[in-house]
């Protein structure tokens, strides 16, 4: 069966050509179904409900926990935690984690690609602390700088926290090799995998990362979840990051205890339908040729970059089609990428415009913003075509009336 078929938006919203995949991927029949399979037949709140209905829920949000272990190659579910996505995640280690075990003369080492998520957080946080947040630039092909990235790493550093794929560039850091000399360095290594949780390999026994990160929505789930994997070392430092009820083991009118993690994050009603959905979604992922469809994907930014570099009025941001992804980021000289954003949604194009929460790194190319596209496994060829077309007949149309 095409996969296209498997997505009921294409039904629905005939003539899309939907290429905001880095924003948020669309949604599967059967996480679709897992929901409201939910919703109308087994809605019950978990952990706390004897009753059947109860049971069930919790046993089916238990087996999601296990499901994603599993898909991570971890052998442990109780190092998977729910969040609201990536975001949360990061900001969860920030605070329960690193937050207290930092002082003055400590430092951080992200990247200037990091989405505001992988930012703002460490930022923030080193203000607070009085600590160094030190960021890696890129080389001259718009990559990571390996070199300068290894000399900011020193004894003092308390968290390096990098971007699996750059959600502007496209480009794959070369995860395992960073991880291995910040390991060598005393460091922990959180990776943001937002961008590639759907189609790249993230066995823990491959990579040795200690924290990961990644949200339903982008592969091909629900949104307002997401997960957290925390390396078995460090469950016993997680700190609660919100306080209420279910994260509770004894309280008294002067004390409290709380659950072990992951359960000490789960205060107040967790997103229970999301979660199953979640679950839903890595079922999908796991019925997948990842691999094949990853060059598929690959491929068709490729191809993308090529049509694009023949038009004399586009600039790409990177122009390296090595270590690249799903994604494409590019300007057009003398239009602003708002108006290329709707003059593509006239033809039936989604796309994004903007610095796409990544303002250091638009800064650092000395871009204030730009155009992405971005592929998932229903694109097609034929949409680069339609894409490249709509985007000469706009610069045709913009010339004739400058």
């Amino acid at each position: 069966m095409e996969l296209r078929s498997l997505f009921p938006i294409f039904e629905n919203q005939r003539g899309l050509i939907y290429l905001d995949n880095a924003a948020t991927t669309q949604r599967v029949q059967t996480v679709v179904e897992e929901i409201d399979k939910f919703n109308s037949r087994g809605n019950a709140t978990i952990h706390r409900g004897v009753y059947d209905l109860s049971s069930t829920a919790t046993l089916k949000y238990e087996e999601v926990r296990k499901k994603v272990a599993n898909f991570l190659g971890v052998g442990r579910p109780e190092t998977i935690a729910f969040t609201k996505g990536t975001t949360e995640s990061i900001n969860v280690i920030a605070q329960s984690y690193l937050k207290s075990r930092l002082k003055p003369g400590d430092n951080i080492v992200i990247t200037v690609m990091e989405h505001h998520a992988n930012f703002v957080p460490w930022q923030v946080l080193c203000q607070e602390m009085g600590c160094k947040l030190r960021v890696a630039p890129l080389n001259d092909f718009g990559e990571l700088d390996i070199d300068t990235f290894q000399k900011l790493i020193d004894r003092n550093t308390r968290m390096v926290a990098i971007t699996h794929i750059s959600n502007v560039l496209g480009i794959v850091n070369p995860i395992e090799e960073l991880i291995d000399f910040a390991h060598a360095k005393g460091a922990p290594v959180l990776i943001d995998a937002a961008q590639s949780a759907a189609l790249h390999d993230l066995d823990v026994k491959k990579y040795k990362y200690d924290f990961l990160a990644f949200s339903g929505h982008k592969i091909f789930g629900p949104f307002g979840v997401g997960l957290l994997y925390t390396n078995p070392d460090f469950i016993g430092e997680m700190k609660p990051y919100a306080l209420g009820g279910g994260i509770i083991r004894h309280v008294s009118a002067d004390k409290v205890t709380f659950q072990a993690y992951p359960h000490n994050l789960d205060a107040g009603t967790p997103n229970i339908s999301g979660v199953l959905g979640l679950g839903a979604a890595i079922d999908f992922l796991k019925g997948l040729h990842r691999k094949m469809l990853r060059k598929y994907v690959s491929d068709l930014s490729t191809k993308c970059k090529v049509e694009l570099s023949a038009i004399n009025e586009v600039e790409l941001l990177v122009e390296s089609n090595e270590n690249v992804s799903s994604i494409v980021s590019f300007s057009i000289h003398g239009i602003h990428p708002h108006d290329v954003a709707s003059y593509l949604n006239a033809d039936g194009i989604a796309v994004r415009a903007g610095n796409h929460c990544a303002q250091p790194l638009h800064v650092y190319l000395d871009t204030p913003s730009s155009l992405r596209v971005s592929f998932s496994i229903y694109n097609t060829e034929n949409e680069i075509d339609v894409l490249i077309n709509s985007i000469k007949s706009l610069i045709k149309f913009w010339k004739s009336g400058s």
